[in-house]
């Protein structure tokens, strides 16, 4: 998920919905004197106190009125005379965030706490900064910090639960955000309930009924901000000619996300449908893995509100509207709920129900929606053959290379799995395989981990069960091909849980390298499971989480395990280029179906 997907701080200085300022604590003084020549006089050791609030009061008018970048003018004039004042150099370092240099506004907070570290908005704003760099575990720190300063202030139980999440530590960040959603401010409430919508599916202690009621109640929320659905729209009747299909996401730009997608959409039958593609983000490429077609229609929405995108939907004549976002762009799920499509259907990027009442249909498969979970689904579940999910590797990847075991002697594991489906769950079976298995290494490679408190704040939580950092190598982002050849350093990947692999999953595959998963209790936690029945794995697929363990420890320990993995990667891209788990054809000609049916209101 990416870390856009989370609703950001609104873009002033207080973060959004609440009225932070605690530690502007210099009210001006009727009829006191200017500005100081010369701050460094020790007869004016104590400032001019109304001097000081003069150039707050001003930078913070600048700041309301969205003067950024005047206001960061202003504050830098004013702290090279007041470099003594924590509150001025505190509204500078608003000032450097708010105009985006996040490297100097964590210098200028840290300056500002050096002159009072019980300034709180300084750790608040030194967090807000922190988080844009992706330093998490200096964020959740500084947060923290603040907290312990005033302990009851929603915006910053928000953003500790952000960084927390982005951790990995999703429960206690959910508890985090809950007491934020407990503010009384509307705003700041509805930013708290949609970021629990979003990252719920991936929370240890949620069930398939708590995931269904948390979207609702923020979907509720967002209906009502959306307005009423378009009463012009009616359902189709047997539709004449093409069915236009529009497929909207703001990722069309990302190959490595997107090789499902393009596998369907590459192979739509062009005589009788009409696609359209509705981009958020940078065009579709043939880079991205996008075959060009001239009967094809490209939409830049990436500049549109809600609204206008509904509006360019329905002017468009579109039958069939397919959401290919999810809670990845939360905020683009609003101009569904406007109805600008007869049907609406979610598919690729669903984990769960979306909870939004506007969404006709969800397309999964057997294994990630058993029958007797249809209860935990406001859309009509509609499966496909196999897995929902086909993979069609569009681009050059690197060589699948030998098990490392065959020289090390030893198993290699790993996760290149994103750092926030790495919950306390997850470490401690890991840590567990690990302890059983002690000739064995784990590799966790992500884009958190390359800040170095995020990796200090990892290895904190394996020491926890015992865990050297000898045992855990941890490794930041690369290059998608150099991020790719890793997967030559490694033997067997672990998979995350509740939330598993999907990309990341099929990645491992084709560079040879077998996935180790369980069968969860939701569609989260049974993507791997579907990928890897697809494609004939059904013996890295266990019944549950000790089973899990187990296998990982016993292929730890034989002696054969070696000579069994390079017998199975010298083969394993060429079984699943035969399975139905790259089958890209077959899945759009079920995906076919689905639509011609749904058109028809024949399901």
């Amino acid at each position: 998920m990416p870390r856009t997907a989370l609703y950001p701080p609104e873009a002033h200085l207080a973060g959004g919905g609440e009225q932070i300022g605690i530690c502007v604590k210099r009210p001006a003084e009727p009829g006191a004197g200017g500005v100081l020549s010369s701050p460094e006089d020790p007869k004016v050791a104590a400032f001019s106190e109304a001097g000081v609030a003069r150039l707050i009061k001003t930078a913070t008018d600048l700041f309301s009125k969205g003067n950024n970048t005047e206001a960061l003018t202003h504050l830098s004039e004013a702290v090279a005379r007041y470099p003594h004042d924590d509150v001025l150099a505190t509204k500078h370092a608003d000032a450097l965030r708010l105009n985006s240099q996040f490297g100097k506004a964590v210098a200028e907070y840290r300056r500002a706490l050096g002159l009072d570290e019980t300034n709180f908005d300084a750790w608040y704003g030194l967090g807000l900064a922190d988080y844009e760099l992706g330093a998490d575990g200096e964020a959740a720190e500084s947060f923290r910090r603040a907290l312990a300063l005033t302990a009851n202030v929603s915006a910053v139980h928000l953003e500790l639960g952000k960084a927390l999440f982005y951790l990995g530590e999703i429960d206690a960040a959910l508890d985090h955000i809950r007491q934020a959603a407990e503010t009384p401010d509307p705003e700041l409430r509805r930013r708290a309930i949609g970021t629990i919508a979003c990252i719920v599916p991936g929370s240890p202690r949620a069930t398939n009924a708590s995931i269904l009621e948390d979207r609702r109640v923020w979907a509720q929320i967002e209906a009502a901000r959306e307005g009423p659905p378009n009463p012009s729209i009616q359902r189709p009747h047997a539709p004449q000619g093409k069915l236009r299909l529009g497929y909207c996401s703001k990722f069309f730009h990302t190959r490595n996300w997107m090789k499902p997608v393009w596998g369907v959409i590459n192979h739509h039958d062009r005589s009788a449908f009409e696609i359209h593609l509705f981009s958020d983000g940078l065009p579709p490429s043939a880079e991205s893995g996008y075959q060009a077609d001239p009967l094809d229609h490209v939409h830049d929405i990436r500049d549109l509100s809600n609204a206008d995108v509904a509006s360019l939907v329905t002017r468009t004549g579109i039958d069939i509207l397919v959401d290919l976002n999810g809670y990845s762009f939360q905020r683009r799920l609003g101009f569904l709920m406007r109805r600008p499509a007869p049907v609406n259907v979610g598919w690729f990027n669903m984990y769960a129900t979306s909870g939004i009442d506007a969404f006709d249909y969800i397309v999964g498969d057997a294994v990630v929606i058993p029958t007797a979970e249809e209860q935990f689904y406001c859309e009509r579940v509609l499966r496909v053959p196999g897995s929902y999910l086909a993979y069609s590797v569009l681009y050059p990847v690197p060589d699948v290379a030998p098990p490392p075991c065959l020289a090390a002697g030893f198993i290699t594991f790993a996760s290149l799995c994103s750092q926030y489906k790495i919950n306390d769950e997850v470490i401690e079976a890991w840590a567990m395989i690990l302890r059983q298995a002690p000739e064995a290494r784990l590799l966790i490679k992500n884009a958190a981990l390359g800040d170095s408190t995020n990796r200090a704040a990892l290895h904190e939580r394996f020491g926890r069960w015992e865990i050297p950092p000898t045992r855990v190598l941890l490794e930041g982002p690369a290059k998608h091909e150099a991020f790719l050849a890793a997967y030559e350093r490694v033997d067997i990947a672990l998979d995350t849980f509740p939330y598993n692999g999907g990309t990341t999953t099929m990645e491992a595959l084709w560079q040879g390298v077998p996935v180790l998963t369980f069968n969860g209790d939701r569609w989260a936690s049974r993507q791997s499971r579907s990928l890897l029945l697809a494609a004939g794995l059904d013996d890295w697929v266990m019944p549950d989480r000790d089973a899990y363990i187990a296998r990982a420890v016993t292929l730890a320990r034989s002696p054969t395990t070696a000579v069994e993995l390079a017998s199975l990667r010298a083969t394993l891209r060429e079984r699943l280029a035969r399975s139905p788990v790259c089958d890209s054809a077959g899945l759009c000609r079920a995906l076919e179906g689905i639509y011609r049916q749904v058109a028809k209101r024949k399901i």
